[in-house]
């Protein structure tokens, strides 16, 4: 059997608010190429999860490892080599709304490298390909679709080529069918570029069509209640929230 490499990898991880525990000793891998995706209903801790991750917050106790850094102890040179590997496309898409979809995307590879601008220009005009926008370059924020605004926050998160990409609920606000078409794009550029994805969602028709991998939270245990394939969880898992979960069936939000 060959061994997957993990890129993440969460050790115990403990997240508090003052003395609320969200996450309690949790502990996951996220394997090189794959799309892996954190699930779980209101109040379950994906966003905290999230901000750990990216390191905005910092862990009570416990490990997240990036690359084989961990983030929480590390000096400030590394920390910033860390986040060159990362790429976030946030729920709203974060675009300044008074620069354009070529200088939204530019503004971090000007910050972070001493490239010429012609050669910004040529790699801001690539990421804007790789999410179908070609063309769009001179576009203001607001004279563009919600779905497009997706797609434009997602070429400005691969602006620096990272290893790594997260997406904090990428569906949200979309129409089904522009949500598919953000999934098919999703599925697309992790074959082609082989860039690890890690999703925060909730929309199981996405999950289905985009994740190779999850993990399930719960709320009342602070914790992990699933992990695996989606498909495999759906149809086969034991636990009563996580058939609820997966097959959107009501229930008394307990777990077994």
């Amino acid at each position: 059997m060959i061994k997957r490499k993990s890129v993440i990898q969460v050790k115990d991880l403990v997240a508090k608010y003052g003395d609320d525990i969200i996450l309690d000793r949790i502990s996951f891998d996220v394997y090189e190429g794959e799309i892996f995706a954190v699930l779980g209903g209101s109040g379950s801790g994906k966003s905290t999860l999230l901000k750990h991750l990216i390191g905005l917050l910092q862990p009570y106790s416990g490990q997240v490892i990036i690359d084989g850094d961990d983030i929480a102890n590390c000096d400030e040179k590394k920390f910033q080599a860390i986040l060159r590997k990362i790429g976030v496309l946030y729920q709203s898409a974060a675009l300044f709304g008074s620069m354009t979809l070529a200088e939204n995307i530019a503004m971090p590879i000007f910050e972070y490298t001493d490239l010429p601008k012609i050669s910004v220009d040529n790699l801001v005009k690539m990421k804007l390909d790789l999410v179908h926008l070609d063309g769009y370059e001179n576009h203001l924020p607001s004279e563009i679709s919600g779905g497009m605004k997706k797609r434009a926050g997602l070429a400005r998160a691969m602006a620096l080529n990272p290893k790594i990409l997260f997406f904090d609920e990428p569906s949200a606000g979309l129409d089904p069918v522009t949500s598919a078409e953000l999934d098919n794009l999703i599925v697309n550029l992790n074959r082609n570029l082989k860039t690890t994805m890690i999703i925060i969602t909730h929309e199981l028709q996405s999950i289905f069509a985009v994740a190779h991998r999850v993990i399930l939270l719960h709320r009342s245990n602070r914790g992990i209640i699933a992990e695996g394939d989606p498909q495999y969880l759906r149809d086969h898992s034991k636990n009563l929230f996580v058939k609820q979960f997966f097959n959107r069936l009501a229930g008394d939000n307990t777990v077994d």
